[in-house]
């Protein structure tokens, strides 16, 4: 399976409600994720604890895609360009646009680097 697969494979769980699942079929044990504000989360339990709290506050998701997906298989990195409009607990509801890069080694992401707005962040 090529790392475009993959990534393809991981948008398509999350469309279908497999956030977490995907998250503990393809990220490593070490992996690392940098937010655009610079935040640094390193080791799957720190990010999966992150990502359980993201769900967590969402109370509707109207929305989302990932309409541009590339990859660049020689040197293991994917990029995805997403969207999510959701309603939070608190009823803000957010359109929210990202670019993520992501380095694989092997069948896994061992970092993960989002861009976005952070300014509201």
């Amino acid at each position: 399976m090529s790392y475009r697969d993959k990534i393809q494979d991981i948008y398509q769980k999350i469309d279908q409600g497999q956030m977490m699942e995907a998250f503990e079929q393809y990220y490593a044990p070490n992996v690392v994720m940098i937010e655009a504000s610079g935040q640094v989360r390193e080791g799957k339990d720190a990010n999966r604890e992150f990502e359980k709290q993201f769900i967590g506050m969402v109370k509707e998701i109207h929305g989302g895609g990932a309409p541009y997906i590339t990859a660049d298989e020689a040197a293991g990195v994917t990029m995805v360009e997403t969207w999510m409009d959701v309603t939070f607990q608190d009823g803000n509801r957010v359109k929210m646009e990202q670019i993520a890069r992501q380095k694989w080694e092997g069948d896994q992401i061992v970092e993960e680097r989002f861009y976005y707005n952070a300014a509201g962040m």
